[in-house]
């Protein structure tokens, strides 16, 4: 696998690899002690799960809404009740995930060395807006692009392809990064220069495109990126 990224702009996901969404556990434990793990993992993996079944089904649903039935199957699935103000709660706190420790130095690394950088994420123009108000990350991106805005959730080309028009860069001049190895596989079939950010050692997917570089975090990356012409 190549060691260094030469790309002009870089687009970045947002939901575990920009802002963790682990940190939401301790909310999750403050509404349901003893239980604030096993509801954050539950309620992310059918999180995930529900925007596969929808591109699946032919279906849309906002990101917001889809987190919220994910979160309801949760509290079933575990034998948990929630009324409507831990439900608020929960949600909410989706505005407030905390960024990756290495996150905001990487991206201010990579404005100062003039390259593009943007944003295209699963999840709603608001939220997406307020997620990374909240944690600080918002100047960095000159723009923000929401699924919304297609109808249909990763890795359905059409999303990315939101990226390359804007840009209206060669595709493999655009890089792609992400930390979710699934949105890796699509980004890279579809034609980007994918960075995965594979945090946990984890096993790349088997279908899809394959990630040109793999680094264990955006600090890694900022150091592998250098321009097209270079």
């Amino acid at each position: 696998m190549k060691k260094c990224l030469a790309v002009d702009a870089l687009v970045f996901d947002v939901y575990g690899t920009l802002v963790d969404t682990g940190s939401i556990s301790a909310e999750c434990e403050r509404v349901f002690p003893g239980r604030g793990t096993d509801i954050c993992e539950a309620w992310r993996a059918k999180q995930l799960q529900y925007t596969w079944l929808l591109n699946s089904m032919g279906e849309y649903l906002n990101f917001r809404e889809v987190t919220r039935r994910a979160l309801i199957f949760s509290f079933r699935s575990l034998g948990l009740g929630c009324d409507k103000d831990g439900e608020r709660s929960l949600l909410d706190a989706y505005l407030h995930l905390a960024p990756f420790m290495d996150v905001k130095q990487a991206l201010q690394d990579l404005s100062d060395s003039g390259r593009r950088l943007l944003v295209l994420s699963n999840g709603t123009p608001g939220m997406l807006d307020g997620v990374l108000a909240n944690s600080g990350l918002l100047p960095h991106f000159e723009a923000i692009m929401s699924v919304d805005e297609v109808g249909v959730f990763k890795p359905d080309p059409k999303v990315y392809r939101l990226a390359a028009d804007r840009l209206e860069l060669p595709l493999d001049r655009i890089g792609f990064v992400s930390a979710n190895s699934w949105d890796i596989a699509g980004a890279s079939n579809f034609g980007f220069a994918a960075a995965w950010l594979n945090r946990t050692g984890s096993v790349a997917d088997e279908v899809g495109g394959s990630a040109r570089i793999e680094v264990d975090g955006l600090s890694g990356l900022a150091a592998s990126v250098r321009n097209s012409g270079s």
